[in-house]
């Protein structure tokens, strides 16, 4: 694996809000779409794979091909772009003192796009001389088949370095390198640019030379349905227990799990036995996390025979503000709290031996350790911190484009159990009445 990080990464998320007339369209267009984009990938009920969900309000970019003619990346807002092969972009961002700033992007080639073991995206923030901030690489490792990769750079205002600490302009750069042999296609960008407020005092940098490493019991309570998303916006919320799926052969299921300061995530996945079949196929599940700012964190494949087939990941450190002091990403990526997003993926070629049907996949999460009080922030860390309704999310298994569930409104709507034409009739008549009552 040949996915790297600079070192002291961190990061803020994105939020969004809206009134509750646009909130009840957005909800009953969200029910609607997957089952019109389904009819249309065929009358004879096979359904496509669902392509990746980019987040509905992102801004297109154009990223430049040179600094001094970037676009400026606005903190809390996600944006999209295109990079070709072998491609080099450019963004700019105005940072001030007052805050760690880090940008993510998830790399999307097309689906079915053949990739090589060094194919990849890297990102990094530069200041005005040249300087890295930090950067991170991620590529498709052992396993060889195109699914969407994330990453992420920072700018962390650190005492002990002189470089990366001045207010200004800062340059992010997203490069992407693809073997002679791989496919041309142009690869979507979803970038997000993000930032963390600073401590108050210094807290503890030095790691603990113990910590809990004993692999835990599987999670009880029986196995419980619950289907993954199609991208990061809208990764299907995950609290402890064994969740069962179907999984496609070039399919990726996104989820996420609300991890606060003090826990740790055990996470494993199983793929379910067949009869069809008893071909070996190769790296055939991948299993990847990524933390609250999009940063790459662990990567593990599995291969597939037909029978059951398990992978589980190496053990992480509890979540806690001095991960960041270290140069391994299982580490450093665990160093705030937050959602932890899971990502699925089913080699397509398992689709030659097994047929393009599902595949039974099933994912054991352990959240250990009590909640710590979070670190001085000197202000509101923003998602680098598990809420109730995060809490409520997780149990009820939201998605991330619905689940900011403090809106009382989308509550009352779920609970009225009401259908998508109504929904969407609703949100009409909202929109009609304030344009009726603007316009008195």
């Amino acid at each position: 694996m040949r996915t790297q990080t600079g070192a002291w990464t961190l990061g803020r998320a994105w939020s969004r809000t809206g009134g509750l007339a646009a909130a009840l369209v957005a909800t009953a267009l969200v029910t609607c779409l997957p089952a019109a984009a389904a009819t249309a990938a065929g009358g004879n009920g096979a359904a496509a794979v669902p392509p990746y969900a980019f987040d509905g309000a992102a801004e297109r970019i154009q990223g430049a091909a040179t600094s001094l003619d970037a676009k400026v990346l606005r903190p809390g807002r996600t944006y999209r772009d295109t990079l070709r092969k072998d491609g080099k972009v450019y963004y700019r961002l105005d940072l001030g003192t007052d805050r760690n700033a880090y940008v993510s992007v998830v790399a999307v080639p097309k689906p079915g796009g053949t990739v090589e073991y060094g194919d990849g995206v890297r990102i990094t923030i530069q200041d005005g001389s040249g300087n890295e901030c930090g950067y991170q690489e991620a590529d498709f490792g052992s396993g060889e088949y195109a699914r969407p990769l994330a990453a992420y750079a920072r700018r962390v205002l650190r005492e002990d370095l002189t470089s990366c600490r001045s207010a200004g302009a800062y340059y992010v750069l997203v490069e992407r390198e693809s073997a002679a042999g791989s496919a041309q296609d142009d690869w979507e960008l979803e970038l997000r640019h993000v930032t963390e407020p600073l401590l108050k005092k210094a807290g503890p940098t030095a790691l603990p030379e113990v910590w809990p490493s004993a692999t835990p019991a599987p999670p009880g309570g029986g196995q419980q349905r619950r289907q993954g998303g199609a991208g990061f916006h809208e990764a299907v919320s995950l609290r402890e227990g064994e969740w069962r799926a179907d999984i496609r052969p070039g399919q990726t299921l996104f989820y996420r799990v609300p991890l606060d300061w003090g826990q740790q995530l055990f996470a494993t996945a199983e793929l379910g036995s067949s009869t069809t079949a008893d071909d070996l196929v190769s790296n055939a599940l991948t299993l990847a996390l990524d933390n609250p700012a999009l940063g790459f964190v662990q990567m593990e494949t599995v291969s597939y025979d037909g029978g059951p087939s398990t992978l589980e990941f190496d053990p992480l450190r509890p979540v806690a503000h001095e991960n960041r002091g270290s140069y391994e990403n299982a580490t450093s990526g665990m160093r705030f709290a937050g959602w932890y997003y899971l990502t699925a993926t089913l080699s397509p070629e398992v689709a030659a031996a097994y047929g393009d049907g599902p595949i039974p996949l099933t994912l054991r999460v352990n959240v250990t350790g009590a909640a710590r009080p979070a670190p001085a922030y000197d202000a509101d860390p923003g998602i680098f911190a598990v809420t109730d309704d995060d809490r409520e999310a997780a149990a009820s298994g939201a998605s991330g484009a619905t689940a900011p569930a403090s809106s009382g409104a989308m509550k009352a709507v779920a609970a009225a159990g009401l259908g998508t034409g109504t929904v969407l009739l609703l949100g009409l008549g909202a929109w009609t009445l304030l344009a009726r009552r603007r316009a008195a």
